[in-house]
């Protein structure tokens, strides 16, 4: 076992230490020796002993005699650290190309591949952009009427649900990931704004009337909301310019946004989006699977293709 060992960590070693290429290759040796059934003759194990021995002599004298009696015991314990640290690591490559988390979907803990955990951040209800404090494995979709928000259903097998805010900054890092996911695939889309700061909450009657107004031009005042400044969307003489650009009837928006029918269609939204178990943004839905904060697009694309995971 100790040549195995030791052969998986040379080999690493030596890719970047000319000076252990030769243990390496010693090492290797001695273990295809020892799977072919045959004793190695290179005495690797005995050299690597003698080696380590008389590294810890150096330091202490009852080190050495603990290792050199226990060195087979040792080797095991060794081995299977080392398998186990392989395993793990392989683990967390295999969830970070997957999922975009060492630790698996939604999964927020640390990450050396991803440290400070931006692709688990959401903006939380009342403003503030943390790795989450709510429980992924609960968001769901089960339940929620869909139909009452803006979608661009083509009739495709697919769906896309997108629930985020305009000024939250992970749904405006995750936007144009997942504006590509569902241009490069054919998808039911579906937009629903969650507000998480309150500059941003009188967009909900604007985005219902605009949308009921003219559902084509929505889309583009949508993607514009996204792309202007947070600063300058929290501006309702800025929106409002937006909307003439997209060919609005400002007068007609303003006479809607005022009617106890917005009034009420954003109440109802509201408590829609509530029943998704949501407690930050952006929330994405692909085919009912929940994904919390924004993600690499391989993750997006994989899960839409139905990719079978663990």
């Amino acid at each position: 076992m100790f040549c195995i060992a030791s052969f998986i960590i040379l080999s690493i070693i030596a890719i970047f230490n000319a000076a252990y290429r030769d243990l390496a290759r010693e090492a290797y040796d001695c273990v295809f020796r020892r799977i072919t059934f045959k004793p190695c003759n290179t005495g690797f194990k005995e050299k690597m002993k003698a080696k380590l021995s008389g590294q810890l002599l150096n330091r202490s004298v009852r080190a050495a005699r603990f290792f050199n009696h226990h060195f087979e015991l040792l080797s095991w314990i060794f081995f299977i650290l080392t398998i186990g640290s392989i395993f793990w690591t392989g683990k967390g490559l295999f969830n970070f190309y997957m999922y975009g988390s060492c630790n698996g979907l939604n999964k927020s803990g640390f990450c050396a591949l991803d440290p400070k955990g931006e692709n688990n951040k959401v903006s939380q209800a009342g403003g503030s952009c943390t790795s989450g404090t709510g429980d992924e494995s609960k968001v769901t979709l089960n339940g929620v009427n869909t139909s009452i928000f803006p979608s661009i259903n083509i009739g495709a097998k697919d769906s896309v649900v997108l629930i985020g805010c305009y000024s939250c900054d992970y749904t405006r890092k995750a936007y144009p990931t997942i504006k590509k996911l569902i241009t490069e695939n054919k998808v039911n889309y579906t937009f629903a704004h969650y507000p998480v700061k309150e500059e941003t909450l009188y967009l909900l009657p604007i985005g219902y009337c605009a949308y009921k107004q003219n559902p084509t031009a929505y889309w583009q005042l949508n993607d514009q909301l996204f792309e202007n400044s947070k600063e300058d969307i929290a501006k309702r003489e800025f929106v409002d310019t937006l909307l003439q650009k997209n060919g609005y009837d400002i007068e007609a928006i303003n006479s809607c946004i005022s009617s106890p029918e917005a009034q009420s269609a954003v109440v109802e939204r509201r408590i829609e989006l509530e029943k998704t178990n949501i407690y930050g943004t952006p929330l994405l839905f692909i085919n009912n699977k929940g994904l919390v904060g924004p993600k690499p697009y391989r993750v997006y694309e994989r899960i839409l293709k139905g990719f079978k995971f663990w």
